[in-house]
């Protein structure tokens, strides 16, 4: 006897469910060791209750040489990184937005070639300059390179927000005496609050997780970052300290999360244009 088209329905959609649940449990259960671990005493690479809490294991790591330092470092490269990067990524968007050239599509397809690049297969030439020029083993450095490293895909969505902002907005400040880089610092850059906050968001936490470029081009132990520091949790014989590897990642990812609760708003808001250009 046939299935009904109702019990095929209802077969696909446990289906489909079952399959939702068991990609949901690849990211949950990750996340779940982290949290348990980082107050076990006993912990290992299964996901278990604790049998007692502790937080001895954040003791362990909340001092200077482990956390503190690494962190601070983490938040002046990315920090500094990234607003180079939204700064650069604006005023390279603003032409590309306002003007049309010949070379316009040709040179966004150049920025969207090099957002496919992988860092890996620059970075024997990259070492190889950065010390011709003095520049390893220097945080303004790194910061520099994160911050080209980040900037095609940064000027491709920053070009992409931009696009959205009337062009008659501006047209009325340089009606008023306006000049173009005071019409995109007082019209555009304001009204695309979202976009330069996806722009930021998604520069930070891609250099905030990178680990191969400052494992690279800084040398010394008290320049390191917290994305090269996490790597000393690991021994040099297969031991690792999994309660306070947990704890040092939970700590690690503050910061991230601290960024997108503060512009949740505006990653949530829209262009407020409604009826500007109207009348």
């Amino acid at each position: 006897m046939k299935p009904t088209l109702a019990a095929r329905r209802t077969t696909r959609r446990l289906t489909a469910d079952v399959a939702l649940l068991a990609v949901a449990a690849a990211f949950v259960l990750p996340l779940a060791w982290v949290l348990l671990s980082a107050v076990d005493a006993d912990a290992d690479l299964r996901v278990k209750v604790p049998d007692e809490f502790t937080f001895a294991n954040f003791d362990a790591v909340l001092v200077p040489d482990v956390t503190f330092t690494p962190l601070l470092n983490s938040l002046i490269l990315c920090g500094g990184a990234t607003l180079l990067t939204v700064a650069c990524a604006a005023l390279a968007a603003y032409p590309l937005s306002r003007y049309r050239s010949r070379t316009g599509r040709a040179f966004l397809a150049t920025v969207l070639f090099a957002t496919c690049l992988p860092i890996t297969a620059i970075m024997v030439p990259v070492y190889a300059m950065f010390v011709q020029v003095e520049l390893i083993d220097t945080m303004h450095g790194t910061i520099l390179f994160f911050a080209a490293s980040q900037l095609p895909f940064a000027v491709w969505l920053m070009k992409n927000f931009m696009d959205g902002v009337p062009k008659e907005l501006e047209e009325a400040a340089w009606t008023d005496g306006a000049s173009p880089f005071q019409s995109l610092l007082r019209v555009v850059l304001p009204l695309m609050g979202p976009g330069i906050a996806v722009v930021t968001v998604y520069s930070f936490v891609m250099m905030w997780g990178n680990f191969f470029v400052p494992f690279m081009l800084l040398l010394s132990p008290e320049q390191m970052p917290a994305s090269v520091s996490i790597n000393d949790f690991f021994g040099n014989r297969g031991t690792v300290v999994y309660g306070q590897l947990a704890a040092f990642s939970i700590i690690y990812s503050t910061p991230v999360l601290l960024l997108y609760i503060l512009i949740a708003r505006r990653l949530g808001g829209g262009f407020a244009l409604g009826g500007a250009v109207k009348g």
